[in-house]
């Protein structure tokens, strides 16, 4: 009887104990993600971004490390006040122990909110070098204007381009890739003839491109986000100055993967260097375009890989953190971790939490009846050149 009752007890005590451990592996974290959903400006990165996090939860799961992952996902329209709001908000209402943020203007407009409460953030769709400097919690998962357009400037001075006219908008993204490729061109000996700033909402380009014409340079850097990039493409053919031996060339969202097909044929030929493209040619490229457009009905493009990434790195750090979602425990897992992505090898630098990968140099291309940003020429593990010490 004695055995017995002891064996009761151990039996009553395992299972007190499983329930315990099932108790702990569904701890919840949240993550609060604030993207722009809705609005002219900025609602395609927001649909890049909720889908290729979507995706990623999807594939893996929604239990890591013991942690049950739940995804508060917020609209704030790409302004910097809804962005504020909504993420003091979730920090203080929700609870959240993550978030995530889209552009340079919202990203910037949290960073204090962040910083004071110690919430790990991950950049997913700012191409400005100064965001991860506002606050030690940021962990850039997407891309850089500046690595884009600096080797833009290596490529086109090694292949022929001496003097160049620089056409951007005048906003801060368009600013840093007009800063980074003259600081690069110049230095390597190239001349910059003039430079271009267009208002951001000036859709007509044609004054603009009229003195291109006139001052008649072999190349033409261009940057305009979005839609505006095939206004711009078709307004240049239609003044002849495609056939005028002037190259075009730019940073890769000039030629974004999901606008593409619809900015039409005049983007044949056009020559950008980008983080990623939905042609990259690897395995695990293919699968996740194949996965993502099943999923979402839509290509994906480089903002989408921010998403799918910056979810990969709190999987993995909390793996390496056992689930503590202490934001200087996950920080210190993520800073140095290195992975194969969609667009291949991407790492964190442990000095400046920002993202190291390749910038490939891509021409637009017909296949199979559909545009794409066809890679020809590799530059590896490039850093932000915009930071002090980076190469």
């Amino acid at each position: 009887m004695l055995r017995r009752a002891m064996l009761k007890g151990i039996a009553a005590g395992a299972a007190v104990s499983l329930v315990a451990r099932r108790a702990a592996t569904q701890e919840v974290l949240k993550m609060g993600i604030s993207i722009p959903m809705t609005g002219a400006g900025f609602n395609a990165v927001g649909r890049q971004l909720a889908s290729a996090i979507k995706l990623y939860v999807q594939q893996h799961g929604d239990v890591v490390a013991g942690r049950k992952i739940e995804l508060i996902m917020r609209d704030d329209g790409g302004v910097a006040d809804s962005a504020r709001r909504v993420v003091q908000e979730m920090i203080v209402n929700d609870k959240v122990g993550l978030v995530g943020i889209g552009t340079t203007p919202t990203s910037l407009a949290i960073a204090p909110l962040v910083t004071e409460s110690k919430t790990p953030t991950l950049v997913l769709s700012s191409g400005a070098s100064i965001t991860v400097t506002k606050s030690p919690y940021m962990v850039r998962a997407g891309f850089l204007q500046g690595q884009q357009a600096w080797i833009m400037a290596e490529w086109a001075f090694k292949n022929g381009s001496k003097r160049v006219v620089t056409m951007v908008n005048d906003w801060a993204p368009g600013i840093e890739s007009e800063t980074a490729f003259k600081t690069r061109f110049t230095q390597l000996g190239g001349e910059i003839i003039e430079s271009i700033r267009i208002p951001l909402a000036n859709p007509d380009f044609a004054p603009f491109l009229q003195r291109v014409r006139d001052i008649n340079p072999d190349t033409a850097f261009i940057y305009f986000p979005g839609t505006q990039a095939g206004i711009f493409a078709k307004q240049f053919a239609e003044r002849g100055l495609g056939s005028s031996g002037i190259k075009i060339i730019g940073p890769g969202d000039l030629t974004d993967d999901d606008d593409l097909n619809t900015m039409g044929d005049q983007m044949l030929g056009m020559i950008t260097a980008g983080s990623y493209s939905a042609a990259h040619d690897s395995a695990i490229n293919k699968a996740y375009v194949a996965a993502f457009e099943k999923a979402s009905g839509f290509r994906p493009d480089f903002v989408s890989v921010g998403g799918y990434d910056g979810m990969h790195l709190i999987y993995e750090a909390l793996k390496k953190t056992n689930g503590n979602a202490d934001g200087e425990a996950l920080l210190a897992a993520m800073k140095g971790m290195a992975w194969e992505s969609p667009r291949g090898p991407i790492s964190i630098d442990p000095q400046t939490r920002d993202i190291v990968q390749n910038i490939y140099v891509r021409k637009v291309e017909k296949v199979n009846g559909q545009l794409y940003n066809m890679e020809f020429a590799t530059y590896e593990a490039v850093k932000d050149p915009m930071k002090a010490g980076a190469k």
